[in-house]
């Protein structure tokens, strides 16, 4: 029995991924056939490629970091919160002077029109430009109604959101471009090392001790074919198995009488302004008719 070939292009990164470590595992058992110089060496190549592929894998995925970010916005977010509120509060003070001081930074919350579902570096970058109002056109203000304890905890918890975006946008940058991709290449080349090499084992006389682990990955293939890899979609264009195009038939033309007149005699013909039921098809297998083929800046996450 040899082992089948199988295209892993269009599967997702995920799916290869455990393609090639089910091979792994499945070669790791295999003492006896590892015995073979030329299949050890095929499944070390495959080994250290699934190592690459799982090293760039990891880093595509959710980074570490993005749990500590999460958490620093919601404090910079309270904090935000805190500081909105007890300025709205002092709009209500019939004190001039504080509800003059109140009115002024007001303002400048309209005009920022900050919001805590804003995406991440927006955000960041909003805030630090109010704060910078804050310590500077509008300091006597927040002196008055004696703000700056709050406004103090808020640029802290912006600047631990803004350093944490830095490291995490400066981790993802040292990925190489298609090196996911690259990784992937490689370990398909090694799995086809792996295969070509079995399959010759079992040709030169191996058959009976390869069965076990040439059942195993056919089996893996034909899960793969029949539940991971996308399936092509049927284009039923009305013709018959065999018909050609212009089968000698033209619209209309394929009822002849004996006497040589077409049924229905002077009707309207094909292309006479007629209701179009004599075409081909009916006019029901045109391309987009029923029956045609029917998916750095950081979100917040």
């Amino acid at each position: 029995m040899e082992i089948e070939t199988l295209g892993l292009k269009s599967v997702s990164n995920g799916a290869h991924f455990v393609f090639i470590e089910s091979i792994c595992k499945r070669l790791d058992s295999e003492t006896e056939l590892l015995k073979n110089e030329y299949l050890k060496k095929a499944a070390d190549t495959l080994k250290a490629a699934f190592n690459e592929e799982n090293r760039y894998f990891a880093l595509s995925k959710k980074n570490a970091s993005t749990d500590e970010i999460l958490a620093a916005d919601a404090d910079r977010d309270t904090l935000y919160s805190a500081y909105y509120r007890a300025v709205k509060s002092f709009l209500r003070v019939s004190t001039p002077d504080l509800h003059t001081a109140a009115k002024t930074l007001w303002q400048s919350l309209v005009d920022y029109g900050i919001k805590p579902s804003m995406q991440l570096e927006r955000e960041t970058g909003a805030i630090q430009n109010l704060l910078a109002d804050c310590e500077q056109k509008y300091s006597a203000e927040v002196a008055k109604l004696g703000l700056q304890t709050v406004l103090a905890s808020l640029k802290t918890a912006n600047a631990k959101v803004s350093e944490l975006l830095y490291s995490r946008t400066t981790e993802q940058s040292k990925q190489v471009a298609g090196a996911l991709r690259k990784a992937r290449q490689q370990s398909d080349e090694a799995f086809k090392q792996v295969r070509k090499v079995a399959n010759a084992m079992a040709t030169l006389g191996s058959a009976e001790a390869l069965k076990p682990f040439a059942d195993f990955v056919n089996q893996l293939i034909k899960r793969y074919e029949d539940e991971v890899l996308p399936k092509k979609k049927k284009v039923d264009d009305g013709k018959q198995p065999g018909d050609k195009p212009g089968d000698g038939k033209k619209p209309g033309d394929g009822g002849k009488t004996p006497d040589g007149k077409k049924p229905g005699g002077d009707a309207a013909k094909p292309g006479d302004g007629g209701d179009g039921k004599d075409k081909p098809g009916g006019g029901k297998d045109k391309p987009g008719g029923k029956g045609q083929g029917d998916a750095t800046v950081t979100p917040k996450e």
